[in-house]
């Protein structure tokens, strides 16, 4: 039987090239870091969550809303610990601690994970202690919505 998780790390990789596009969402065209996620879930679950309003590429630099990590909240419930991660979670990534969460991805092994970078597009990157010092926040699909 294949689990949620599963199938969220087997469609994270169907993006695996997918051009970097800012505010999109379609696999093999374009997205950006949240169009994945968007992308993902859409393939999951029947529906995308909804994005209520345009966001600039440096939205998360200015202001003190953390709009990701609301959504985040608001989709999937709380936080998971990092100690408890798993395959097919949302990784959240914060730049610096006064600063909101700027960036997610999907992890998919226990060394990897999957997200949208501006410069590569979708790419497999290896959680590396840069990136794991970074997450701000771990968060579980949920099993049903």
């Amino acid at each position: 039987m294949i689990t949620l998780q599963q199938c969220v790390v087997a469609e994270a990789e169907n993006w695996l090239g997918t051009p970097y596009r800012h505010q999109s969402s379609s696999c093999g065209v374009g997205c950006d870091c949240l169009g994945l996620v968007r992308g993902v879930w859409k393939a999951v679950y029947g529906a995308a969550p909804s994005v209520d309003y345009p966001y600039a590429a440096d939205w998360a630099e200015f202001g003190s809303e953390d709009r990701l990590q609301q959504a985040a909240e608001l989709y999937c419930g709380m936080p998971v610990s990092q100690d408890f991660m798993i395959p097919g979670d949302l990784l959240l990534f914060r730049w610096r601690p006064q600063f909101p969460a700027k960036h997610i991805g999907i992890l998919s092994g226990p060394e990897h994970f999957i997200h949208a970078y501006e410069k590569a597009g979708v790419v497999r990157s290896a959680l590396v202690p840069g990136w794991r010092r970074k997450i701000s926040a771990v968060y579980r699909f949920p099993v049903q919505i």
